[in-house]
This record gives C-alpha cells, sequence and structure tokens, in this order.
C-alpha cells in the first residue's frame, strides 16, 4: 500500500491584517512536480504556475483559515494550529502520515491517532508535500488579500498583503483600522490601548507580536 504523506504549511502569521491560512497536499508520486520549493524563494508567477499544477496532479489538497478574529482571542500560534487541522480534515483523501512545517503540531490525536505525525524544522524547503503546502498556502491567501484590496481601498493590501510595511503603517496612521485588521498585533495594540500616541513608531522589539 502506498504511504499517503500529507504535507502542511502556512501563510500569513506575521501581518497586520487578514487571516492565517494553512494547507495540506498529498502529492502523487506517480505525476512529480518540478520545482518545489518555499514559496518564498519563488517569484509570484512561478508560484501561479506551480500552484496549477499542484491542484491538478496531487492526490489530496485542502485550504483553511483562521480569521483576524481567531488569531485576536487565541494568538497567532494556536489561530495557525487551527488552520492547520481545518485543513487537514478537509483533505478528501485521508493521510497515513502527516509533515507539518516548524516545530509546533497541533492536537490531532482525536481524529488522526492513526497516523505518525511529524514536524519538520525548515520543511518547506527539503520535503516536497510541505512545500507544496506552502505555495497552496501563500497563492491562496494573496489572492484573498488581493480581493480584501478592492474591499477594503486605501491601505494597498494588494501590494503588501497585510504586512507591515511603511506603506501599510503610513495607511493605518491616516485611515484607522479596518475590520480584518488584528487588533492584538502591535502598533494596533499599543496605539489601541494607549500605551503609545497614535502614529507613534515602535522599535524593533515593540514589533514582535
Amino acid at each position: 500500500m502506498t504511504e499517503l504523506i500529507a504535507g502542511v504549511d502556512e501563510a500569513g502569521r506575521g501581518p497586520l491584517a487578514g487571516p492565517v491560512v494553512a494547507a495540506a497536499v498529498i502529492l502523487d508520486p506517480r505525476r512529480p512536480i518540478r520545482g518545489l520549493r518555499d514559496s518564498k524563494q519563488l517569484a509570484p508567477e512561478r508560484r501561479h504556475v506551480l500552484g496549477l499544477r499542484i491542484r491538478e496532479r496531487a492526490i489530496a489538497w485542502a485550504v483553511a483559515e483562521a480569521d483576524h478574529e481567531e488569531i485576536d482571542l487565541l494568538n497567532i500560534l494556536q489561530a495557525t494550529l487551527l488552520a492547520m487541522k481545518r485543513a487537514l480534515l478537509d483533505l478528501r483523501q485521508r493521510p497515513t502520515m502527516i509533515m507539518i512545517d516548524g516545530n509546533c503540531s497541533p492536537y490531532l490525536f482525536d481524529c488522526f491517532a492513526d497516523c505518525h505525525v511529524r514536524t519538520v524544522v525548515g520543511g518547506d524547503a527539503i520535503l516536497p508535500s510541505i512545500s507544496a503546502a506552502s505555495i497552496i498556502a501563500k497563492t491562496h491567501r494573496d489572492a484573498l488579500m488581493v480581493g480584501m484590496c478592492a474591499r477594503y481601498p486605501g491601505y494597498g493590501m494588494s501590494q503588501h498583503f497585510g504586512y507591515g510595511t511603511p506603506q501599510h503603517l503610513q495607511a493605518l496612521v491616516h485611515l484607522g483600522p479596518c475590520p480584518i485588521h488584528r487588533r492584538s498585533f502591535n502598533p494596533l495594540r499599543s496605539w489601541l490601548t494607549d500605551a503609545l500616541p497614535w502614529g507613534s513608531p515602535l522599535d524593533a522589539a515593540e514589533l514582535e507580536q
């Protein structure tokens, strides 16, 4: 029996707005895909092409989200693990092994007790199934944030995808937060709680979530 390995990765842990997205992918060894690697190492055009091939050739793939409200409620790590579990549960084919990028795994014993679960630091750069999940999560989230740009104009979401770029921070100072901003993330957390005057810059340590 062929082992069905589900690679799992996320996109969007660091941004100031939008959901964190996780993907789970079971690749088909009979239909290999050349060029898989960590999505951050790929140009957007290449990510798009590989994303189409993964969706076409994989045995199964799924994408899931934890939204900004869940991030603020649970914290970003727990929201990420929740999105990962949702993606695994949405797979149309049950895996026999689960490989998760990083050093933390969601609690899966209640629904995948018969699966071997392994975390792999830097797995998106060395394991094809995790690389594929990285690409699917990233392309899905980028497309989502482009749509959010039309819904919430003025912030430039289609350029920075919610990350804390100077352009994004400047827009926040002038417009204030929109509904999809993460209130628990700095600088918004410090500004909204009056820990710092509105629009004041934060140093690198204060920007850590």
